[in-house]
């Protein structure tokens, strides 16, 4: 897979990918990384367990053929802010964050060196990759929380600021086994111009520029609120019951792409036939 408008490929995981077996999307991250020359910078900022977890991915990309992997060590601000974490960055053609908690990851990165030296090389070719809250904080808007399963309620979803190395996109991962689908739902109507992408675990979608292709296990559940023709949001107060019409849902396994610019499936062998679903 080709990246159009020079920037790196993104590797957005639902989360509880394989490790252990085929590991095909993690291979596939260090492939589009270099391969046997990729060098694989991990940021476990999210996580509590931050040392063992990064040790853990070390292993797993070094095991499947990666040059280097090693942990950049971010569990702080000035940790984020340090000239060593912004040379590793240089150095990098990979960089991969681990699941955990993505606030975690946006109070500690946002606004440092790290992050402006992460969107600069992003820009240049640098690959990147995130798992579970390391793939919620890749859009402009992520979730932060909120009940999955809930009725539609207004204010049930709650939301901040992501790093936006996905513009335009609004994540939620382990979509279908945690019965997400709602929670998306309320997130893209109060966010109509963003795109929700509803990531199975063991499922990723490898974004380059404006086009995705799915990968994994499981399916990429697309919704798209750009046709909305109705809502009583703005009528609501916090518990009400919220209405949305015309919003459009595509399911996707592996194999099949999407088009975030002009947002449709692309047309090809695997997916001519796919045209949404509108609710």
């Amino acid at each position: 897979m080709k990246q159009g408008d020079g920037h790196g490929q993104v590797v957005v995981i639902g989360g509880a990918e394989d490790r252990d077996g085929e590991a095909e999307i993690l291979r596939e991250f260090v492939r589009l990384a270099g391969g046997a020359r990729a060098r694989i910078s991990i940021i476990a900022a999210a996580s509590e367990n931050a040392a063992e977890i990064a040790a853990s991915y070390a292993e797993v990309f070094q095991r499947l053929g990666a040059a280097r992997a090693h942990d950049l060590k971010i569990l702080s601000r000035k940790d984020a802010d340090s000239a060593e974490a912004v040379a590793a960055v240089e150095r990098a053609s990979g960089v991969f964050f681990t699941g955990g908690n993505q606030v975690r990851i946006t109070r500690t990165l946002g606004g440092t060196r790290l992050d402006t030296v992460l969107h600069k090389r992003h820009a240049e070719g640098l690959v990147l990759a995130g798992t579970s809250a390391g793939a919620a904080m890749m859009s402009s808007v992520m979730i932060t929380g909120g009940p999955p399963v809930s009725t539609l309620r207004a204010g049930d979803v709650e939301l901040g600021p992501g790093l936006e190395f996905v513009p335009g996109v609004l994540i939620d991962q382990h979509f279908e086994e945690r019965g997400r689908l709602r929670r998306l739902l309320s997130a893209v109507a109060q966010h109509p111009h963003d795109i929700g992408l509803g990531i199975d675990e063991n499922t990723a979608a490898v974004v380059s520029g404006h086009r995705l292709e799915v990968i994994g296990a499981g399916t990429v559940t697309i919704i798209d609120a750009g046709h909305l023709t109705y809502t009583n949001l703005n009528e609501l107060e916090r518990d009400d019951l919220l209405a949305i019409c015309g919003v459009r849902i595509h399911v996707l396994p592996a194999g099949y792409r999407f088009d975030l610019q002009n947002r449709e499936p692309v047309m090809g062998a695997r997916s001519s036939d796919c045209e949404g679903v509108d609710i």
